[in-house]
């Protein structure tokens, strides 16, 4: 979801909260919704916490989150079912390089009292209270693993990818209920509502952690398509299939594997990325073609053996600055982020970035925000000038960073 979208979805919560007055937190303390700072999430996905930080400015931290608190329980069941063993071992040894997927994303409920969370290894998504830092509800999703989500612009829903059972649920934010769901294609991946919160976009990778990556054996990859559907019905829309868009424009070699995507501001075009390629494309959807292609540089230090890209991936985050100028990406596999112009597609300087998962864009919209796997650290890009001007250590591995709201006084949970 771009930031325009979810400064838009936060300036209505905010409004209405204006009207409401919060009941106690768990720590007994009373605070009006309206009280309210943006902060943003950067989910730790091997630690199995969430770092909050300033929006703006320094990007100093706010806080610490554990969104693991009931990790014991989950574990407990886990090992009692051969089952849910094989799929969590499997996540572990294949997609999450080794290492547990704790979190993958996250966002904020509208009166910023609590954290919604994807935990891939866990297959659910929970609601943890950020007073006490337990848990409110929780949604074991369909499959084995749970994936990128999306908030509704108003706030109120939260559509999450079951990446084993190709289904897409949407949940009220507050209660954990299911709304409705959505059958997509192999591995849904990123969701995104459009500003007027009437149709999800879905982007199905298909399967990538099979070490079958060269280009003629694209095929083996799977059911790979964009999948949207009414948000209030969930009934489809349409389907794009990128294969044969690619196909009309010669390149046959290129994975239809629809990765990352941000929306231009007027929902006129989508600038996505897809598995294995150095670049991003431009679509747009008046015409259902796609009508740019910008191929980034390579650093020559990135290896040419596909299978060593981690999930398919070679840039991985894409992000549009709200007035739509500019786009930033983080070059995963080659280790650096850049902000393109939109109007000549000229990218700016290469920033050094260690294994970037992610970029978004900062509360006031001057900076690109990435998430540095690599290095445990976001570090944030100026539009403007596309230097870097600060980063700041996290926890391990950093993924998803989005923007989100705590209360004005919030410092942590008490769990910490």
């Amino acid at each position: 979801m771009s930031a325009f979208r979810a400064r838009h979805a936060w300036s209505i919560a905010a409004a209405l909260a204006l009207t409401v007055t919060a009941p106690a937190t768990a720590t007994g303390a009373s605070t009006a919704s309206a009280d309210l700072r943006e902060v943003m999430f950067v989910g730790n996905n091997w630690e199995g916490t969430a770092d909050v930080i300033k929006s703006g400015g320094d990007f100093a931290k706010v806080g610490r989150i554990n969104v693991i608190p009931d990790k014991d329980t989950r574990m407990a069941e886990i090992n009692a079912d051969p089952i849910k063993w094989i799929a969590f071992m499997t996540i572990r040894n294949s997609v999450g390089e080794g290492h547990d997927q704790f979190v993958d994303d996250m966002y904020s409920t509208p009166d910023g009292r609590s954290m919604v969370v994807s935990r891939p290894s866990f297959a659910d998504v929970v609601s943890i209270d950020l007073a006490s830092g337990g848990i409110n509800w929780r949604f074991p999703v369909s499959g084995f693993r749970a994936d990128h989500m999306a908030v509704s612009p108003d706030g109120t829903r939260v559509a999450v990818s079951a990446s084993t059972s190709n289904t897409v649920h949407v949940l009220d934010i507050n209660t954990g209920k299911q709304a409705g769901s959505f059958a997509t294609g192999d591995k849904p991946h990123e969701n995104i509502f459009t500003s007027d919160g009437k149709q999800i976009w879905n982007m199905a990778i298909g399967d990538v952690n099979t070490a079958t990556d060269a280009p003629w054996l694209d095929w083996t990859k799977g059911d790979r398509k964009i999948t949207v559907v009414d948000a209030t019905t969930f009934k489809q829309v349409k389907v794009i299939d990128m294969r044969e868009r690619l196909d009309a424009i010669g390149l046959t070699d290129y994975s239809d594997a629809v990765r990352p995507a941000a929306f231009s501001p007027d929902e006129s075009k989508l600038y996505f990325q897809v598995s294995f390629f150095n670049g991003f494309f431009e679509y747009d959807i008046a015409t259902d073609r796609i009508t740019r292609t910008k191929t980034l540089p390579k650093n020559p230090a990135t290896s040419t053996d596909r299978t060593t890209w981690v999930n398919d991936s070679r840039h991985h985050g894409i992000s549009m600055k709200p007035d739509g100028t500019k786009l930033c990406v983080a070059g995963t596999m080659d280790d650096y982020a850049t902000v393109v112009d939109r109007a000549t597609l000229q990218e700016g300087p290469l920033v050094p970035a260690s294994k970037p998962y992610w970029a978004t864009v900062s509360g006031d919209g001057k900076s690109c925000v990435v998430s540095e796997s690599g290095a445990d650290q976001v570090t944030a890009i100026d539009f403007n000038t596309g230097k870097k001007t600060v980063s700041v250590p996290v926890g391990d591995h950093p993924q998803r960073v989005r923007l989100a709201h705590v209360p004005a006084n919030w410092t942590g949970t008490t769990a910490d």
